[in-house]
């Protein structure tokens, strides 16, 4: 059966120079601190957001436990070895990144902090 009703199509303006304008914000432009307020934080700035977060043994897990599962995967397909071969030597790399991975992240985290107080102070 045919449709009946017609489809909607998106509007354009038109000007007299037949440039076709798309549909946008109308009014005024908004000031500088308007379009900071309402725009993100900034890509350095939410990195370093992110560096100032002290680790946790969560995040290190986590880490860890893909690091692991890709390790199992790698082991298989690349060496060939048995699967339960493989998840023996991810599950004892799994213990052995986890820590790792957390001292790690505390030594990095210091040492950022202290140069954030050197260069403050400083």
């Amino acid at each position: 059966m045919a449709q009946t009703k017609k489809k909607r199509r998106t509007k354009h303006r038109g000007n007299a120079a037949g440039i076709v304008e798309t549909r946008g914000r109308t009014g005024r432009k908004p000031t500088a601190s308007e379009r900071k307020a309402d725009a993100k934080l900034s890509a350095r700035e939410a990195r370093m957001a992110r560096f100032d977060r002290p680790p946790t043994w969560r995040s290190a897990a986590n880490r860890a436990l893909v690091s692991s599962v890709l390790l199992v995967v790698v082991i298989g397909v690349s060496f060939h070895r048995p699967i339960s071969e493989a998840i023996a030597l991810a599950g004892f790399m799994l213990l052995l990144y986890v820590p790792l991975g957390y001292y790690t992240d505390l030594v990095l985290y210091r040492r950022r902090q202290a140069k954030k107080l050197r260069d403050g102070s400083g």
